[in-house]
């Protein structure tokens, strides 16, 4: 089992399951679009007994522009 660390972006601080520890790019659905995040730095914890494998991914882009009120109580009138 491996995690990815999500940072910057939408998604920021989130966790993901990774079935490929040496995965460099993901792309992932949010809301009505995706974003795109790059892994950098190697995988970590990837010996037996010190847990799952982590990669940290950072933000790199969006397929379209998000808007981050876009979900609001004055939009959904």
């Amino acid at each position: 089992m491996a995690i990815a660390r999500l940072h910057g972006g939408p998604l920021d601080g989130q966790v993901l399951p990774l079935e490929d520890p040496q995965l460099d790019r993901m792309i992932v659905p949010y809301s009505e679009t995706q974003v795109v995040y790059e892994r950098k730095g190697s995988p970590e914890n990837t010996g037996d007994g010190d847990g799952p494998t982590e990669a940290e991914f950072w933000f790199v882009e969006s397929e379209d522009d998000i808007d981050p009120y876009s979900d609001t109580a004055r939009d959904r009138r």
